[in-house]
């Protein structure tokens, strides 16, 4: 596995307020229990055939439950051109850090 780039909750935050596409790689379930407001859901077994969806101007960030599944979505993402970086500890180090989540289904 190629070293894949990483940034903490604290960067990606900063980031998100600057523009940046947040990509969520975890299971439907997971998505509606708990997530990061403005992210968009693209499961990681999905990613190969719906590679087309993500967002192919600026950074990506990615991230799943604990970082692990996001890792290798940037692995392949990064391979397949996209500018894709993983948010370290994921969705837990989110909440963990006091930020907001939001659940359910997308609105608007």
């Amino acid at each position: 596995m190629m070293m894949v780039p990483e940034i903490t909750v604290d960067e990606a935050a900063r980031r998100l307020d600057q523009g940046s596409q947040l990509l969520d790689v975890r299971q439907p379930d997971e998505y509606m229990t708990a997530r990061v407001p403005g992210g968009q859901l693209l499961p990681l077994h999905e990613l190969p055939t719906r590679l087309d969806e993500v967002p192919t101007e600026g950074e990506v960030l990615v991230i799943c439950r604990s970082g692990a599944r996001s890792a290798r979505a940037v692995e392949f993402l990064v391979e397949h051109g996209v500018a894709a970086v993983n948010v370290a500890g994921g969705t837990n180090a989110w909440a963990a850090s006091g930020r907001a989540t939001t659940s359910g289904p997308d609105v608007g």
